[in-house]
């Protein structure tokens, strides 16, 4: 059986939100002291956001197994 829209959308969003924490990461070993407020905000918001939904999809998938 193929992967819940629910789960589809929390790998996309923890996706996105992993290039955000990496961009995060480059940037500020390149010394840039000023980053973009919104690429900091997804970096903390998307990708926690993601790993939650991947979570609540793979719970509720069990349960509907058991």
């Amino acid at each position: 059986m193929g992967k819940s829209f629910l789960m589809r959308l929390g790998i996309g969003l923890f996706a996105i939100g992993m290039l955000a924490v990496f961009a995060v990461f480059i940037m500020f070993a390149a010394g840039l002291q000023n980053l973009p407020i919104w690429l900091s905000a997804a970096a903390g918001v998307i990708t926690p956001l993601g790993l939650g939904l991947g979570l609540i999809a793979l719970v509720r998938e069990a349960r509907r197994k058991a």
